[in-house]
């Protein structure tokens, strides 16, 4: 096949990529060569349009042993051990296919961690459907679902929480972005370097197909449009049983001295495993591509290149060690072949049949593919929907009515529905089930806990993507820090439209700037993430939607807190100020049918204050609940604390504020949380509190069979609890 322009141009390269290729190479590239360009520089794998941004993430603490470049990123906590942690997005793959795109984007995720020598032990996923009117919203949430809970299930890996959100922005692009996180021994921690001159690269796990080609380049790097259900055999097919025997397999391998490196065959599978694993080493890698176990006939060197085939590792072993790596794959029944070795010349070279089918200096395809400084325009709509005047509103008065609407939104009732799909008790790790703030994950090496959390209000992102960016990560830490957990580092996915588009660059560049900033003064370094463009279809892109996995210490396994009500006469106090901002609320969005006004304001050093005081509550021993403010505002909050118990509990809420009552019900003020405490301890959490210079009031009290807010919400919480945990499954249903 002769290549030229054309070729490239098809391949998604552009004019001024491809002669660059030809400067590089100083010929024309082979068939296989410009495939292997085509995936290297696509989006999803160098990062070309986003790299300028993401360097100014902060990613280092004294608490950080691995920041962002390899499969994960990895923090000590204590006595030796540390958690590896990660999100990747599947959203392409889970539109096209929800079954096998969300199954192995779970797949994925868990390479990427035990490839770090760690074992995973808990999932978490945040997940973006369209409109429930949709009629394909509920085909493609059944679908994901079930992808992802069969194959966690499989692994015995628990999902133990996460976030579902609905909107129409994402009718025709919806967002699985999966989470895990995974315990290992300091001295036990494998990266991906292919170091030894002369050493054997070794293929381990599951046969190469075609399943999956261009999955990288063509599927997940270009928008989507009328002709997308046609690139169903892109999707990967993943086989959870063959990816349990390669997680022992591996992690068996990883407790004895044979091998140098380990990588992952994820996004462009055979291609970007061993240039990753040369680029980080400055090596070379030279392949024998006879030797590559097939599962189909007739397969050529590109399509063994550019497979994204699941459930396979590459692996640098030790000379003299290939027979004892081998023998340990054969115990699991898996395929495990030396297919090449490292070299000292600096290239990825490929022989097939006795010939060189590519030949390609490792450095321009790993880490100097292009990067763009894309220019960027603030959107036109965003003073549009910022001016609007929330007052002029008719305001419905009757809350008891509005409190049961907004409790039956889909974004807001119980998950339950969801989360009894997954088998969230395997490993007998879970302190915390699925629904409260966080979860909580015991760790068994040192009698410690994590809490983890996934967030994003993508409505504020959409009105002002810099708070919006500042408010996930906010939120994720308010949401570990209500559980009991010490906010310590951050991943990331970060879901935006085409970036050729000035303004999805200025999205993306202000809630980037964003997240840096709350991190900053948080002191939660990114230490892992991902970026996924070209979130849009026919033209129409996503609401920018950059999702935080937030992960937290406890440093004692029974000093969690979980947020709902557990005591007849507790004293409940409101944390932190509200005022009046509905922009981007569930109340606007539910209510009145419409995302406009400003977002909340965000202080992040009132939110620091707000986490640090928690924290120090609950380190007393003061804190019986506590519950983060978020969507929905008050009233949804103090809903959430009476009925997400074992039992639901009333609770009779008295609160002055100059302010009209639907903002106060429904206004959603950041850096704010709801925490009961024993009435003897009132004093004391007062003293604490004002020592703090931390805003507070006592609003109430526990008990009864009513929430009770003020003399315009008298709710029985027998029937709020009916809506709140019957609204999804009515939905999925009917």
């Amino acid at each position: 096949m002769n290549i030229d322009l054309k070729v490239a141009i098809e391949h998604g390269l552009t004019e001024d990529e491809y002669n660059n290729i030809l400067k590089i190479l100083g010929r024309t590239p082979t068939l296989t060569e410009i495939g292997i360009f085509s995936v290297m520089w696509s989006e999803h794998c160098s990062y070309k349009s986003s790299r300028v941004y993401l360097k100014n993430f902060p990613t280092s603490k004294p608490w950080v042993i691995q920041g962002p470049g390899e499969n994960a990123g990895i923090i000590d906590i204590g006595d030796g051990i540390a958690v590896a942690f990660k999100m990747e997005s599947h959203n392409h793959p889970s539109f096209v296919e929800p079954y096998q795109g969300a199954a192995t984007g779970v797949g994925g995720i868990l390479r990427d961690i035990f490839t770090m020598g760690a074992r995973p032990i808990a999932s978490l996923n945040s997940l973006r459907f369209g409109s429930p009117d949709n009629e394909r919203t509920k085909y493609l949430l059944s679908g994901v679902v079930s992808g992802i809970a069969d194959y966690g299930n499989c692994m015995g890996v628990p999902t133990v929480g996460g976030e579902i959100y609905f909107d129409p922005c994402y009718n025709g692009n919806i967002l699985v972005n999966v989470f895990n996180l995974g315990v290992v021994e300091q001295d036990k921690i494998f990266y991906g370097y292919a170091k030894g001159v002369g050493n054997p690269v070794i293929y381990v796990g599951s046969k190469t197909g075609r399943d999956g080609i261009h999955g990288c380049s063509l599927l997940a790097s270009e928008e989507f449009d009328e002709t997308s259900q046609d690139k169903r055999p892109t999707v990967q097919v993943g086989d959870p049983f063959t990816e349990k025997k390669l997680l022992e397999a591996c992690l068996e391998l990883m407790q004895n001295n044979y091998i140098v490196g380990i990588q992952d065959m994820g996004a462009a599978g055979l291609t970007s495993s061993s240039v990753e694993m040369a680029g980080r080493a400055g090596t070379g890698i030279e392949l024998y591509l006879d030797d590559i176990p097939a599962r189909e006939e007739g397969m050529t060197p590109y399509e063994m290149m550019l497979s994204e085939s699941q459930e396979r590792m590459l692996i640098v072993a030790k000379k003299g060690y290939e027979e004892k790596v081998k023998d340990i794959f054969k115990k699991w029944d898996l395929d495990a072949v030396v297919v090449g070795k490292v070299t000292d010349n600096g290239f990825l070279r490929l022989l097939f049949k006795n010939e060189k089918v590519a030949d390609i200096p490792v450095g321009p395809i790993s880490d100097q593919a292009p990067a763009y400084k894309r220019p960027f325009k603030k959107p036109s709509y965003i003073d549009e929907v910022n001016n609007f005047d929330i007052s002029s509103l008719n305001f419905p008065q009757n809350y008891n009515e509005l409190l049961d609407e907004i409790l039956s939104s889909l974004n807001i009732a119980s998950k339950k529905w969801v989360y009894q799909q997954y088998d969230h008790m395997v490993r007998t790790n879970s302190v915390v089930l699925p629904g409260s703030d966080a979860a909580v994950i015991r760790i068994k090496e040192n009698n410690k806990c994590v809490a983890i959390s996934t967030d994003c209000n993508s409505r504020y992102c959409y009105l002002d993507p810099f708070k919006g960016g500042k408010i996930a990560v906010s939120e994720s830490a308010r949401n570990v820090a209500c559980s009991g957990g010490k906010p310590l580092a951050i991943t990331d996915c970060l879901n935006f439209g085409n970036p050729e588009k000035p303004e999805i660059m200025w999205q993306f560049k202000e809630a980037v700037n964003g997240i840096s900033e709350a991190c900053q003064i948080l002191e939660t370094p990114v230490i892992s993430g991902n970026v996924s463009f070209y979130n849009e279809t026919s033209g129409t892109p996503i609401y920018p939607t950059p999702t935080i996995g937030m992960v937290g210490l406890i440093d004692k396994v029974d000093n969690f807190i979980s947020q709902y009500f557990k005591n007849i006469g507790d004293k409940i106090i409101l944390l932190g100020e509200t005022f009046e901002e509905l922009g981007g609320s569930e109340y606007l969005a539910v209510i009145h049918k419409m995302v406009k006004g400003r977002c909340p304001e965000i202080d992040l050093e009132k939110e620091k204050t707000l986490i640090n005081t928690i924290l120090e509550l609950n380190k007393s021993n003061l804190l019986n609940s506590a519950h983060d403010i978020s969507e929905g505002g008050l009233a949804v909050a103090l809903s959430e604390c009476c009925i997400t118990g074992d039992k639901p509990i009333g609770a009779v809420v008295k609160i002055e504020l100059p302010i009209n009552d639907t903002f106060l019900l429904f206004s959603e003020s950041q850096s704010r949380a709801i925490v009961s405490v024993s009435p003897s301890n009132l004093s004391h959490v007062e003293d604490k509190l004002k020592s703090s210079n931390q805003y507070y009031k006592v609003i109430g009290e526990v008990g009864g069979n009513f929430l009770k807010i003020n003399k315009i919400v008298d709710c029985e919480v027998n029937a709020m609890r009916k809506t709140y945990f019957s609204s999804l499954e009515r939905f999925i249903k009917k």
